[in-house]
């Protein structure tokens, strides 16, 4: 399977387990499989929902800050990549 570096992590609230995704490239949508890789992090989820400022969004694309719940801790500069099949 190949992957595409899409983004970084630039803020994870481990009491509610959701990361703030800084995307630099691309686009994510719901159904979408991203892959979390760090030092010591990694780990693949699908795509449920993600939010921006709060509101529920299907959609982001480059440039987009995005909130989404993930089901292992990340952690600040981790790598997100999108799984391409």
């Amino acid at each position: 399977m190949k992957e595409q570096e899409i983004g970084y992590i630039s803020n994870y609230f481990k009491n509610i387990k959701v990361a703030i995704i800084e995307l630099t490239k691309g686009s994510l949508e719901t159904g979408d499989t991203v892959h979390f890789k760090g030092n010591t992090t990694d780990f693949k989820v699908t795509v449920d929902s993600m939010q921006i400022e709060h509101e529920q969004v299907e959609k982001v694309k480059k440039n987009d800050s995005l909130g989404l719940k993930v089901s292992e801790k990340v952690r600040k500069s981790d790598k997100v990549f999108k799984v391409i099949d």
